[in-house]
């Protein structure tokens, strides 16, 4: 895929790594690609892009990511 950008000066200072980056940060926060998905945008690791979205104070993980992970343990009582 190609994408072709205005020629204008506010965009003069991003180089093409920064725009991907950009691009997946804001993919990622809209909920429109997974975690995976906008890391390979970014053309970074999870744990890296991981480390982006702590930096920026993106939350990488949601409430309701944490209730499917606890639905899906087994059931302990406690001895």
């Amino acid at each position: 895929m190609n994408l072709t950008l205005p020629d204008e000066p506010a965009l003069a200072s991003f180089d093409e790594a920064e725009l991907k980056l950009e691009l997946a940060v804001a993919l990622f926060s809209s909920g429109r690609v997974s975690r995976s998905v906008a890391a390979s945008i970014a053309g970074m690791d999870r744990f890296a892009f991981d480390e982006v979205l702590f930096l920026r104070r993106v939350p990488s993980f949601t409430t309701e990511m944490l209730e499917q992970d606890l639905a899906s343990l087994p059931n302990r009582r406690s001895v």
